[in-house]
């Protein structure tokens, strides 16, 4: 697979990245799926558009379920098309054990759960750590 170059998010560190994935989330314009897919773009062949519009449901937990982590969901994704699916599972199982660390969950509303007054692990820090951890996994070229 080759990887689509964007100059201005190649050039990128991985800690901007992943602001801007926060950035992308609180804008209100996309939700944590998207805003982890849309940060990584330049991973795929796809453009931000089209992983927008990819990952357009999977917030708040997968359908709106509350379930397994739409942030967590982008980074598998984009795990997916990197790999081209050759040894995906095993990448996604990382990045879901180290996001689980981290964050103290996998699960939307178990890391909504408000506990003396904040969040597990608000949206903003899901999507910040799902890129942090992509990083660590799979490595931004």
């Amino acid at each position: 697979m080759t990887l689509r170059s964007v100059d201005n998010e190649v050039s990128m560190t991985i800690e901007e990245r992943a602001e801007k994935a926060v950035a992308l989330k609180t804008s209100g314009g996309y939700n944590c799926s998207q805003a982890v897919t849309a940060s990584l773009a330049d991973q795929t062949d796809l453009t931000e558009e089209q992983l927008k519009s990819i990952s357009a449901g999977f917030c708040a937990g997968m359908g709106n379920m509350e379930a397994t982590c739409g942030a967590l969901i982008g980074a598998g994704m984009i795990a997916g098309l990197k790999t081209g699916g050759q040894g995906t599972l095993a990448k996604t199982r990382q990045i879901q054990e180290r996001f689980n660390e981290k964050c103290g969950s996998i699960k939307c509303k178990e890391l909504k759960t408000i506990t003396d007054g904040k969040p597990l692990c608000s949206c903003e820090d899901c999507v910040r750590n799902a890129v942090m951890i992509y990083d660590e996994v799979l490595g931004v070229s």
